[in-house]
């Protein structure tokens, strides 16, 4: 191999280990804004959090209306004064009331999603 075929080898292995330059950064308040919310993907973590609170909600609902009088039946000293009754009135309302609220995130989600915010 001549000396000429090296520093050609050389210069092809240092441009594959140079690395790439950095994107621009965005400019003006609104393309920061969305800069920061698809790289620190806010909006994920926003329907995470959101959604979770309600599915707590629907869960709190089925062992207050559900679980717990069955377990009162049961073991009738369990849950101090307090007499809990069968219902399936809040179960079914916390249901309704996350299936609406992940709806509206949905509708969210896909118009974020068309403008370009992930």
């Amino acid at each position: 191999m001549s000396n000429n075929e090296m520093l050609e080898e050389l210069r092809e292995i240092r441009k594959l280990l140079t690395p790439a330059p950095a994107p621009p950064k965005p400019k003006g308040l609104i393309n920061e804004f969305v800069a920061f919310i698809s790289n620190y993907k806010v909006l994920g973590l926003a329907v995470a959090f959101i959604l979770g609170i309600y599915i707590g909600v629907v869960v709190q609902a089925l062992v207050t209306s559900f679980i717990m009088p069955l377990i009162q039946i049961v073991l009738p000293g369990i849950g101090g004064d307090v007499v809990y009754t069968l219902a399936a009135g809040p179960i079914i309302n916390s249901l309704i009331t996350f299936i609406i609220v992940a709806f509206v995130v949905f509708i969210i989600v896909k118009i974020a999603t068309r403008i370009g915010i992930d």
